[in-house]
């Protein structure tokens, strides 16, 4: 079993490329994560753990990632991802939704907002705190957006 993490950051990042993988993996290095192993995660906020807003991870390093991404080669559609993280009190663990689709970044936005507090709801838990970080791009080849919490020590 891994560490639990104790900070988390946001990130995202749009990229273009001549396919899809180069679409995506540009869209990594503009997020500041395209030199690490993501391991894939899903929904849960560590207790305690705090918004970094830099990360000082070395490359190489498998690191908890939650992300949302879409890559598209339609020319000239607007693709969009967005992370949200709820936080409730110190002592409890928080909630990690991400969303992703042919829309704007404020619908992304929405409706990964809407996604963190029912999340919070089902789980009985009282939301104080939200963040949500979003990203959108028009295809001109191949485009992909991503947006994620990275959960690092």
């Amino acid at each position: 079993m891994l560490a639990m993490p104790c900070k988390f950051t946001l990130v995202a990042g749009r990229g273009e490329g001549g396919t899809p993988l180069n679409a995506f993996d540009a869209a990594l290095i503009q997020a500041g994560i395209g030199n690490l192993n993501l391991l894939r995660v899903s929904s849960i906020l560590p207790p305690a753990a705090q918004l970094s807003k830099q990360l000082e991870i070395q490359p190489g390093s498998l690191t908890p990632t939650a992300y949302g991404y879409i890559t598209s080669s339609q020319h000239g559609q607007m693709i969009a991802a967005a992370i949200g993280v709820g936080i409730g009190s110190p002592e409890d663990y928080g909630v990690i939704m991400e969303f992703e689709g042919a829309c704007t970044r404020l619908e992304a936005e929405a409706q990964v907002g809407r996604m963190v507090e029912e999340g919070f709801e089902r789980r009985g838990l009282t939301l104080q705190t939200m963040h949500v970080l979003g990203i959108d791009h028009r295809v001109e080849r191949a485009g992909s957006v991503i947006a994620a919490a990275v959960l690092w020590y």
